[in-house]
Formats: structure tokens, sequence, C-alpha cells
């Protein structure tokens, strides 16, 4: 069985896995706005005042009911289109065993 691994201490919330998703799967942009209407939907965290000038406001990449791992892609010996565009490489496909092993922070989350 196989996984998405997503660690949000990298995760720098630049919606490129949204894109890359809405792109591969030609999910319309209007339905974007739209929770779970897309394979993976960052959801807003924030903005929280933490005091002292500090607030927490972040996206964090969680996969969707529509979300296949990108059979098709993964069918063709390729990774699933939201890992390949990670552009803070927080995004990891493999087998749960893999994946697992792999798990080495509290802010890792293992999806199946």
């Amino acid at each position: 069985m196989n996984g998405l691994l997503i660690d949000y201490e990298w995760c720098t919330g630049c919606h490129t896995c949204e894109i890359a998703c809405q792109q591969e799967h030609g999910f319309a942009p209007e339905k974007l706005l739209e929770k779970g209407r897309i394979g993976i939907s960052p959801y807003e965290i924030g903005p929280h005042d933490l005091g002292d000038g500090m607030y927490q406001y972040e996206f964090l990449p969680v996969p969707t009911a529509l979300c296949d791992l990108c059979a098709d892609r993964v069918a063709k010996g390729k990774e699933p289109t939201c890992v390949k565009h990670c552009q803070a490489g927080c995004m990891h496909y493999g087998s749960v065993e893999e994946l697992s092993e792999k798990m080495t922070s509290k802010k890792m989350a293992l999806f199946v």
C-alpha cells in the first residue's frame, strides 16, 4: 500500500501542490474556492496573535476524498503531481512502510 507523507515543518504554504493537482486533473478553477473540490486542499490556520508581535498564519495541504494519489501518473512510473511540484520538497510518495521510517518529526503526517 502506498501513501503520501507531508512534512509540515518545512511546508511553506505556497499552494503549488494545489495548483499542480488542479492542472493535472482538470479541476475547474472556480471550484477551488469550495473545500474538497480538488485532490489536495490547503487549510488556513490563523491569523492568530501569539503575542510579542508574533502571529501564526499558515496554509497546510491536506489530501481530500478526490485524491487518488495520481493513479494514472503512478501507473506510468511517475510520482504524484503534488510531490513532483512541491517547491519545499516536503511531500514524499512511496510505500507506507518506507514513509513511516521517514517520520522523524511531530509535524509530519502520513496519508493513505
